[in-house]
This record gives structure tokens, sequence and C-alpha cells, in this order.
């Protein structure tokens, strides 16, 4: 959808065009607060990394972040591109070189000299900590992890070519996902111990891939993984803080507009800086932290922000359903998709609705069983009865109106029942709707459709001639890298 249709918004925009303007406006104010909350998470974080260092009033540093990160976004979207480059490359030389001293470390290149292999899955309590409670309980702070994934799509509409260049970006992270994330996650999960002090609890955290680095006996490198640790704070603050910006615009220019028209306002460079600055207010919430522990309150926004998460992949799963039912059942043929994921074909939507659904139910297990805890069952759940109050109050206050009933009718024969006979004078009103699920036999599969320009297929002739030329597998190394 997004190289199809490369709108503000995203995904956010694809559940109103597809699925449901109500659950579509429900869906973007929670996941713009999502990523409000982000930045917040990310910098109360940061205030947890500098610990490591003994450092007093934290929060100062957290301010300047915050500035930074606002005067970088308030630039051109080059300004938000190039940092997230640097720190990004900075992200991935890091992590490379954690896998492999980590593997060192297991095998035996430790202070102890010892071999560690499994035994931190041997020990008490270990591997599964707490039974299945503890087991679904994961799955909220990995989707905290895996957020950001799915935004890729917001950057669609700022970038060059996006029916060439997002699939590329796409198909990359699967490979990405499976080396940074997984192989880490199982290098994290020999080496250090769930019971290792002060890994998590109510005033501090300690990041695992610092602790690495501490049983390979140096504290040089610990400190260095630790630098490393808070530029990936900026990085994920910036990513979010970015993709909160442009989801607040997309609410404000949409048809009808989700949000005040002062959000849709921009500089003369593009940026939305209206949008910017309320995105950036809400991370004030990080100064929270002064008054409860910094381990607790970021706890807590880990697990709003996961859930948040899981219902945007929830989301995308909905409208990316709706879209393909719409472009079958309107007999567009598959060769004028600019893209297609074949193999998830028809099954791949149906089955993220069902198993994101079933992970969004059981991760709270642990806060109702086997004692019930208030904060903790809030924190996971707080975000459903939110998206139904908001789903009712759009309906309710966007009725349909009497001249426009008759359109709606034309484009929906189903709601033909909603109005009064068109041969009588009784003037009765319609009914508010009690649903607004859009039709797929009509929806506009044509509006917002990416076209090619020129600079496009300039750019694409460049690309193509460095990877047929004499050093094309340095290229296809230099673009698997960038």
């Amino acid at each position: 959808m997004a190289t199809q249709y490369p709108v503000a918004g995203s995904f956010n925009a694809y559940s109103t065009r597809f699925f449901s303007p109500a659950y579509g406006f429900a869906l973007s104010w929670n996941y713009w607060f999502n990523d409000a909350v982000s930045v917040a998470s990310d910098l109360t974080a940061a205030q947890l990394v500098l610990q490591f260092w003994s450092i007093e009033n934290a929060w100062i540093i957290s301010i300047v972040f915050w500035l930074l990160l606002v005067g970088v976004n308030a630039l051109h979207v080059g300004g938000y591109g190039e940092l997230e480059y640097w720190l990004s490359s900075l992200k991935v030389a890091t992590v490379v070189l954690f896998i492999m001293i980590g593997t060192l470390v297991n095998v035996g290149v430790n202070p102890e000299r010892k071999f560690i292999g499994f035994d931190n899955w041997r020990i008490p309590g270990a591997p599964f900590v707490g039974g299945f409670g503890g087991f679904a309980r994961v799955f909220v702070t990995a989707s905290f992890a895996f957020g950001g994934t799915e935004s890729l799509g917001i950057t669609a509409g700022e970038t060059k070519n996006p029916s060439k260049n997002m699939p590329r970006v796409v198909n990359l992270v699967f490979w990405r996902i499976m080396i940074f994330y997984i192989l880490t996650i199982f290098i994290i999960g020999l080496n250090v111990p769930w019971d290792y002090p002060n890994l998590s609890n109510r005033a501090t955290t300690t990041s695992p891939f610092t602790i690495v680095f501490v049983s390979a006996g140096s504290s040089v490198a610990a400190s260095f993984m630790n630098t490393v640790i808070l530029t990936s704070v900026l990085s994920a603050g910036n990513h979010a803080l970015f993709a909160g910006t442009r989801v607040l615009y997309g609410l404000a220019v949409t048809s009808p507009p989700q949000a005040p028209p002062i959000f849709a306002r921009t500089t003369s460079a593009g940026t939305p800086l209206p949008a910017l600055l309320m995105t950036s207010s809400i991370s004030a919430l990080c100064f929270l932290s002064s008054f409860i522990g910094n381990g607790e309150l970021w706890g807590w926004l880990q697990n709003i922000v996961g859930v948040s998460n899981q219902i945007a992949w929830l989301s995308i799963g909905l409208s990316s359903w709706r879209f393909r039912k719409a472009w079958l059942r309107q007999g567009r043929s598959f060769d004028e998709l600019k893209y297609r994921a074949s193999w998830t074909w028809p099954w791949g939507p149906p089955f993220v609705v069902g198993t994101v659904s079933l992970l969004i139910l059981i991760q709270g297990w642990s806060s109702v069983f086997p004692v019930f805890s208030a904060s903790d069952f809030i924190s996971f759940y707080i975000e459903i009865p939110v998206m139904v109050i908001m789903l009712i109050a759009w309906l309710l206050l966007n009725r349909t109106a009497p001249e426009t009933a008759q359109s709606e009718a034309q484009m929906a024969p189903e709601l033909s029942q909603l109005l009064p006979d068109s041969n009588n004078n009784l003037g009765i009103k319609p009914m508010p709707r009690l649903s607004d699920l859009v039709d797929v036999n009509v929806v506009d599969l044509y509006r917002d459709e990416y076209l090619e320009v020129e600079g496009d297929f300039e750019v694409e002739d460049k690309v193509t001639k460095r990877l047929n030329g004499r050093l094309g597998h340095l290229w296809r190394l230099y673009y698997w890298i960038i």
C-alpha cells in the first residue's frame, strides 16, 4: 500500500481509507500518542543509561537531548535523515562488534575463564521466569523493541521513487531483524542471567549489552558500549518524533480532517512545525521520573508503547486485508500493483490479525495471576478502552448529514435503508451510523496512486549501471549496508 499510495499518515490513512474512518481516527490518534510517549520513554531511558557513570541530575542532559531532537526535526526532512543515517551506522557497526565479543565471552574469554554455554538457562527460575505469565509478559517488551519497523511506510510520502525504494528497504528489514534482533537477543540470553543485580528494578535498569562488555573484563569497552546505547536512544527518539509529527500532520490534512487545521501548516522547507511542537511537548512526561523511580516509569511507558505498536500492526493487517479484497472485487490486475508480497497472499493479513489479537489479550496475564496488580493491568490494557471510546465518539460526532446521506447511499446501497423515502416530504432525518465500514466494492483505488516521474528513472538508471558494472558486487554490498 505504501508503494501504491505513498501518502502522509501511511497505515493510519490506509485504515481510514480501506477499513473504517472511525477506526482510522482512533488508530491515528493512538499512534500519534504512541510516538509522543516514545520520545518520553527514550529520554527516560537516556537517564537510565547515564546512571552507569553515576551522573547526578541526568534529567538536565535529557533536556539537552530533547532540544537537540526538536531542533533537528525542525529543519528540512534531510536533517532528520542525516542524523538517523549516522546514528544507525554507528549502531550497525557496534552490534556486529557485540555479536563477536558476546560469542567470545560465552566460550570462555572472560575474567573467570569459564565456558558459559547454556548455564544461565539452567539456574533456578530460568529460562521461563514466572511461568506462562512471565513468558507472555515478554511480548509487550519485544513489541516495544520491534516498534518502528511499521513506520517505514510513513516515510514513503517523502521518499524519492517510493515504488522502487520502499520494497528494497522492507526486504532488508527481514535480514536486519534476524541479525540485529534475534541473534543479539540469543547472545544476551546466553551470557546474562535473569537475576543479574540491577538488571531491572524500580530505581534503575542496566543495559544487557553493557553487561556483556563488563563480562568481557573491560570497563573501557563497557563505557563505549554504554555510549552507543545512548546514541541508540537518541536515534529512537529522533525516529519517534519524526513519525509522530507526520502522523499528526496527516490527521490534519486528511478528508475529512481529524485534527485541528493548525497542524496542517508547514514551513517553507515543508516541515510541519506546529505538529512537531505539539508532539515534542508530550515528552515532558519523562520528567515525572523525578518523582517516581526511573525504572518503574520506564516499565509503564514501555508497556504503553508496546501495546500501541501491536495495535498498529493489527490495523495494518486489517487495512491490508480490506485493500486486497477491494483490489480483487473491483477486478484490478495484480500486474498493476507496484509491489506485491506474493508468498503471503492471501493468508498474510488474517494471520497478522489473529496472532496480534492473541498477543494483546494474553500478555497481561501476569498482572492478573497469581496476584492482581492494578498499575500493571492498566499499563497493559488501558489503550483498548481508549480506542473504543474514540471510535464511538467519531461515529457520534460524524452522523450522516441529510445533504450527504443520499450520495453515500448511492455509493453503498446498504445505507439506503437509513434514508427517508425520496418520494415523500416527511423530512425524516437519517439515523446515526452504527458502523462506517468501508464498502470494498466502491472504494476509490485510483486516488493518490504514485506515478513515476522522469527524475526517478534517472536515479534508477544510475543505480542499475552501478550494479551491472565491473564493481557491481561492491556496490551491492554498499547498498545493503546503507
